[in-house]
């Protein structure tokens, strides 16, 4: 689930930079050990090849060129970590040929310092307009009789800027070119996705065994960030819900405490080296009541469906419509009727927490080798609880893998 902006939302525990976790400074026994020390950074190498893919994409529609502003992608391709503003840092990459950065110019050695790929950099200064740069440049290299593509999380005055600067030139939607490319994962992203699960899942175990009676959200929070960055992961903040509060899936803003025989649900995840985790585990501390644990069952069993139904060629959304389909079944929905499951049973995930494209009724995608996703079913009871189990995994040629074990029970939720 999308933890950061609820957090904000709810007043929940977001940020918790600074915040020790109670008791881990002093737990010598914890086991926890640096795992994202020893991952492998994507190479320069690795950026070049994602270049050649997506040229080629871009030939192959008739685009001239794709412009890319600050985000994920322009980490993807150039590995310049850069924010949004209104001063505009993006990237043109042709359909042939060396890319073009620009930038403001005070801000050109930053950019050239994290500059990954062979680029040109040109640059604007304030009282300048840098897509007026943008359009020289397109017209230098020919491109501009043909669709020029923006990249689909570029923000609209940056897309209507360039309109007005070539009024002629077709701007069109560059999300399928980069689709193309950023869901099918490569064997270097898929192993830095593995060790984010590993260190997601360890603090999630490491936190769920210290959780006592009396605890609020904030406390188990801290937790899990303080375990997540003892093992080299980056984390701040995530999301726990406790009580009845999980019966809604993204939390509620009364206050919350862990009391015995009631819901825990946690949902957190890290980055390494850019690279994202999510999970969750729903326990309860003390004796589960038969309610529960009934519940529980249901959304274990969603989970393992949808896994048994992800397989190669097989419609996206083909794996939300089964697990719906046993869900209601057992008494549920139907649809996204409560009580029963009110989300999709999982989304895209790489750099992003949340990437293109989801498991969700009427997705026509194909699953194919390389795409990553969380399979996180839920069932939610308005005014008791809510139950939600995740765990990520990439599709290979043989079927879906996992990066973490299924919870194996309310018992042993961690496996």
């Amino acid at each position: 689930m999308d933890r950061r902006g609820v957090m904000k939302a709810i007043g929940g525990a977001g940020l918790l930079a600074g915040f020790a976790a109670p008791g881990l400074a002093a737990d010598k026994d914890s086991g926890l050990v640096d795992l994202a020390k020893a991952a492998k950074p994507i190479t320069r190498e690795e950026r070049l090849g994602r270049i050649e893919r997506l040229q080629a994409q871009l030939r192959k529609s008739g685009i001239g060129a794709i412009l890319i502003e600050a985000g994920s992608s322009l980490d993807y391709f150039t590995a310049i970590q850069w924010w949004r503003s209104e001063r505009i840092t993006a990237v043109l990459i042709p359909a042939d040929g060396e890319p073009m950065v620009v930038t403001p110019f005070f801000e050109a050695p930053s950019i050239s310092e994290m500059l990954a790929i062979p680029a040109q950099i040109r640059t604007w200064n304030e009282h300048e307009n840098p897509m007026a740069l943008v359009a020289g440049w397109l017209k230098e290299r020919k491109l501009s009789a043909r669709p020029v593509a923006i990249e689909e999380t570029t923000r609209e005055f940056i897309r209507d800027g360039l309109q007005k600067q070539l009024p002629r030139t077709a701007i069109i939607s560059g999300a399928t070119q980069v689709r193309a490319v950023r869901m099918r994962k490569t064997a270097a992203e898929i192993a830095l996705m593995q060790v984010a699960n590993t260190i997601t899942l360890n603090a999630l175990r490491y936190a769920a065994k210290r959780t006592v009676v009396g605890m609020t959200p904030a406390d188990i929070v801290a937790m899990v960030v303080a375990a997540t960055r003892k093992q080299g992961g980056e984390a701040d903040g995530g999301l726990v819900l406790l009580g009845e509060a999980s019966a809604y899936p993204h939390g509620s803003r009364q206050r919350q405490e862990v009391r015995e025989g009631e819901v825990v649900l946690m949902d957190c995840g890290c980055q390494v080296n850019g690279y994202s985790s999510d999970i969750s585990r729903t326990f309860v501390l003390g004796e589960p009541s038969a309610e529960i644990r009934r519940v529980w069952s249901h959304v274990r069993k969603g989970q393992q469906i949808a896994h048994e139904t992800a397989k190669i060629g097989t419609p996206c959304g083909a794996v939300d419509d089964a697990v719906r389909r046993y869900y209601e079944s057992v008494g549920f929905g139907p649809g996204y009727k409560l009580p029963g499951l009110s989300h999709r049973t999982g989304h895209g995930i790489g750099m992003d927490g949340h990437e293109p494209v989801n498991l969700v009724h009427l997705e026509a995608t194909p699953l194919d080798v390389g795409m990553c996703f969380s399979n996180e079913p839920g069932l939610y009871l308005p005014g008791k609880f809510g139950v939600r189990m995740e765990d990520c995994f990439t599709m290979t040629a043989d079927g879906p893998r996992l990066f973490t074990e299924l919870s194996p029970s309310i018992d042993n939720p961690f496996g």
